[in-house]
């Protein structure tokens, strides 16, 4: 069984996933935060980098869909391959930091990767305020998260 948790940076995806893998000893799968070799560049130069942050988020998610997909163990993912396309990506191209040969690029490799996998069983949504989330971010500290904005 795919359980997904899905949320806004900040809503609490991680404590969550923690909590209920160690209460139900599901195994929990958590989105690989200390590295990717395009995060402080994108916030430096969003424009530049969407197109390239995305896609490597996009083939880390879809390895980790593989290694969900072939586990006999409850599997717990605290970010999905469906927020990357539908939350991200989406704002990047409506906030024109994605070209549309970029987007179609992007949406056409998420369907093909998507043609060779299922969904999560279960997806559970975090909804939380915008102070919420601004204090759990800026409490944290991490370096890469210091240039986001409210818009």
């Amino acid at each position: 069984m795919h359980i997904g948790i899905a949320g806004n940076i900040g809503s609490g995806k991680t404590t969550l996933t923690r909590m209920l893998a160690e209460h139900y000893g599901w195994t929990p799968k958590f989105e690989a935060v200390t590295y990717n070799p395009y995060l402080e560049d994108y916030y430096k130069d969003i424009k530049r980098w969407s197109f390239n942050l995305e896609v490597y988020f996009l083939t880390q998610r879809f390895k980790d869909v593989l290694e969900i997909a072939n586990s006999e163990d409850v599997i717990i993912q605290d970010r999905t391959i469906f927020e990357g396309v539908n939350i991200f990506v989406a704002n990047n191209k409506a906030m024109g930091n994605l070209t549309d040969r970029d987007y179609d690029t992007y949406m056409d490799l998420f369907r093909l990767m998507m043609s060779l996998v299922k969904a999560p069983d279960l997806l559970i949504y975090l909804r939380s305020s915008v102070p919420h989330l601004v204090a759990q971010i800026q409490k944290r500290g991490r370096e890469y998260e210091k240039g986001i904005e409210l818009d």
